[in-house]
């Protein structure tokens, strides 16, 4: 029996992840809590006309970024993918501000991942009548709630310890469990739709959709121009993944295969986040809808509205869905995190014992690490005044650093190759990343981030030492200017200045 169990873990080992392998995991990746919460923030912020625009915009700049990725792949197939860009193209320091950008990023999509799980127990479609209070309590996780993601978290971590392929197999099952439940969720949204209701109010400007939302507790959503700025990070979020076949290049069956699974994610990814988000506007009354999205409990919008959609049953269906699509995305975040510090390692970034790895040839050593941040920043998340949001937020900003970097390389490797075409995708790609962090009070998140990099400056120190360097001064300045950065949002946070936690 071990000799046929050890036989058939080096072939899945040689074999590697195949082409819908490597699609899953951009799928999976991305559709995790998102989803289910774009109907009621979005629902907070923008009319279903704003909302169209946005998601335009922030469609064509994510084809952009995925036409990067999948033309790197192509292109430079024996890189390391998206987290060893930046140190291909500008250098160690940049490979490290990139790859630890994508590691703090992937683990604080954990913690928003833990805090949807235990909204999504505590609603009154799952365990919330049964066990009222023990999950949640105003939409942040309690004591209870805490100890169940806590199981949750270390068995996905005890998953991936014991071989990463597999774990990307059962991966890409769990992706057609979750994109049928949301594509049955869209179903009914499109029988239900009613246009008149849907046009009403198009844009935001009635002001009697105004004194709904203020009865509800919220703000007027303002000008359209409000509207879509207030979008992007909500959108940005979802997207979150769509690197991850990349990410897993060095693990793929075929290099060349990186990019075409990317773009065609993507596609599969948009159709459904404008499915599931734009239509629900036009099935039922606003008045309704807006109450769902200022819901107290932050119950995830999409069990209310398809417990509207299909009474008695179909908020329970919804929550389970949601439970097994989260659960499915959290063990992609944690291999993800896992994958990069190992090429970080490979590449000097990082200490050598990153990479260690274990008898099923996963990275141990990072996956504990791993687990336990993500551990303590489930209970720190719950102080704040709204766990997932902050959770989700921090998330997005710091892998739009990686993204970014991505975006750049296309740029600087199209230049020198005379690629005119690939040149603007790589423009496009990293303007959008820029413009969405500068709108919308983002940038305070990012500013919050820096104060992530400062421990991880330590061990990018002993990296370079243990191959015979060290610093060079503008590596220390540059160091010494995002401590300083990070360390100022701590004070700008408690005079009320910015606002993330």
């Amino acid at each position: 029996m071990t000799k046929h169990d050890d036989t058939t873990t080096t072939s899945s080992t040689s074999a590697g992840v195949g082409f819908f392998g490597l699609v899953g995991m951009v799928v999976s990746s991305c559709i995790g809590s998102g989803v289910f919460k774009l109907t009621g923030q979005l629902g907070a912020v923008a009319s279903p006309g704003a909302a169209i625009v946005a998601w335009l915009i922030t469609g064509l700049g994510f084809l952009f970024l995925a036409l990067s990725l999948a033309n790197l792949g192509t292109k430079r197939p024996e890189s390391d993918g998206v987290i060893a860009y930046a140190d291909d193209g500008f250098g160690p320091f940049h490979g490290f501000i990139s790859g630890w950008g994508y590691w703090l990023s992937a683990w604080l999509g954990n913690v928003a991942f833990g805090t949807m799980v235990a909204q999504t127990l505590g609603s009154d479609y799952c365990f919330g009548q049964i066990l009222p209070g023990f999950f949640t309590v105003d939409g942040n996780p309690t004591f209870g709630g805490i100890l169940v993601v806590s199981v949750v978290l270390w068995l996905i971590t005890l998953l991936v310890i014991h071989g990463v392929e597999s774990a990307s197999f059962l991966n890409a099952v769990v992706m057609v469990v979750k994109v049928a439940s949301i594509a049955l969720f869209i179903m009914f949204s499109l029988f239900a739709f009613n246009a008149g209701i849907f046009t009403t109010d198009f844009w935001g400007n009635l002001s009697s959709s105004a004194g709904i939302i203020a009865d509800a507790g919220g703000d007027a959503l303002g000008s359209v121009t409000n509207q879509i700025e207030q979008c992007f990070l909500i959108m940005m979020w979802t997207f979150i993944g769509i690197e991850g076949a990349s990410v897993m290049s060095k693990r793929a069956a075929k290099k060349s295969e990186v990019g075409s699974a990317t773009v065609l994610g993507l596609v599969i990814l948009l159709v459904i986040y404008i499915g599931a988000s734009i239509l629900p506007y036009g099935v039922m009354p606003y008045k309704d809808f807006i109450d769902i999205a200022y819901d107290p409990n932050s119950t995830p919008a999409m069990i209310l509205v398809f417990e509207y959609l299909a009474p008695g049953w179909g908020g329970a269906f919804i929550s389970w869905s949601i439970i097994i699509s989260v659960i499915g995305s959290w063990l992609s975040f944690t291999m993800l995190p896992a994958e990069t510090t190992s090429v970080m390692a490979e590449h000097h970034l990082l200490p050598a014992k990153w990479d260690e790895r274990n008898s099923h040839n996963a990275p141990q050593f990072s996956l504990i690490i791993v687990g336990a941040l993500t551990e303590i920043f489930i209970i720190v998340a719950t102080l704040s005044s709204d766990a997932y949001n902050f959770a989700f937020s921090m998330c997005t900003v710091t892998i739009v650093i990686t993204w970014a970097y991505a975006a750049a390389y296309q740029c600087k490797y199209s230049a020198e190759h005379h690629e005119g075409a690939q040149l603007v995708a790589g423009i496009i790609a990293l303007a959008f990343q820029v413009i969405a962090m500068c709108l919308g009070g983002n940038w305070q998140f990012l500013l919050t981030a820096c104060l992530g990099y400062i421990p991880g400056f330590f061990f990018y120190a002993a990296a370079r030492k243990e191959v015979g360097g060290g610093l060079s001064k503008a590596e220390i300045v540059s160091c010494i200017i995002i401590a300083i950065i990070g360390v100022s949002a701590i004070p700008l946070n408690m005079a009320g200045i910015i606002s993330v936690f």
